[in-house]
């Protein structure tokens, strides 16, 4: 009966499934609270998108006087701009009543001779403006425009968001910061119990006297294939589950930044090479570096 040689033992080959499958692991978890923080960031933004500030006009003021007020207001930095569009509008009077016709259901022009409303425009504030601070700075300095009879806004709203918004980042930048360090330990670890079956042949290949860059070579090249292939596989995952939630949750479209969100899979990739090239180089010299009873 023939016995089949054992298979030898290459350089640089350690356990494929097991390294590709911890690291893929690791990197689907760092990239979904990644995923996280970026549709919390896009939620923050429509929320603050939605505090608006009403600017309200003297009463009988000119036409001219109206559209003077509004070009001066479009040409401030504060004002949101998204997609092209101005977060300005003009409600008149005549708009107004109508549109507390519609809400309330009563309609004052039967005992008032007149319509108490007034003209104004609603305006958007840029995100990095919304600090309570600068809102007061420009509440005060839209209030001394000529025309102008009152401005308000939601002030406790304001500092509420913010003062939340605040605490929300302290314990999300918390977490990533565990989750950093245990997704480098856990790929860290991985890969030195890889190696560790490779620790004799390492040594076997010092004392033929290969040297150190020819020995590192292929572990470091396979570790960078390891690396590449868990990060794209960690994002087409990730991909795939932001897909499939967004076509079946209505809403959800509305949190995704696609160019955040590829940024993101860019990082995941270039996470995983270098935390395997890391890795696998810091294993590879401490085997070097052992002496021959230190290896058993």
């Amino acid at each position: 009966m023939r016995v089949n040689p054992r298979k030898k033992t290459k350089l640089g080959r350690f356990k494929f499934i097991s390294v590709l499958f911890s690291t893929t692991l690791s990197l689907f978890i760092l990239g979904l609270f990644g995923v996280i923080v970026i549709q919390a960031k896009t939620l923050t933004s429509i929320i603050r998108e939605n505090i608006e500030i009403q600017v309200f006009l003297n009463k009988n003021i000119a036409d001219t006087d109206k559209t003077n007020i509004g070009v001066s207001l479009e040409s401030k930095p504060y004002i949101l701009q998204k997609e092209g569009k101005s977060g300005i509008s003009f409600i008149s009077q005549e708009e107004a009543a109508q549109s507390f016709l519609e809400s309330t259901g009563e309609d004052f022009t039967k005992f008032l001779d007149d319509n108490p409303l007034r003209d104004s425009y609603t305006i958007s504030i840029a995100e990095e403006f919304q600090t309570a601070e600068m809102i007061e700075e420009i509440v005060n300095e839209i209030e001394s425009m000529d025309g102008v009879f009152e401005v308000t806004y939601m002030s406790d709203l304001v500092e509420s968001i913010n003062q939340n918004l605040f605490k929300v980042a302290l314990v999300m930048g918390g977490f990533i910061l565990i989750l950093v360090f245990t997704v480098v330990m856990l790929i860290n670890n991985t890969i030195r119990l890889a190696l560790f079956s490779q620790r004799f042949l390492i040594r076997s290949m010092q004392l033929v006297g290969a040297t150190r860059g020819f020995i590192r070579r292929p572990f470091l090249g396979r570790a960078f294939v390891f690396g590449l292939l868990a990060g794209l596989i960690a994002s087409i995952l990730l991909f795939g589950i932001i897909e499939y939630t967004k076509a079946n949750i209505d809403g959800f479209a509305l949190l995704q930044n696609y160019n955040l969100l590829y940024g993101l899979f860019g990082a995941l990739i270039l996470i995983g090479i270098l935390l395997s090239v890391f890795s696998t180089l810091q294993a590879v010299n401490k085997y070097l570096n052992m002496s021959l009873d230190e290896l058993y």
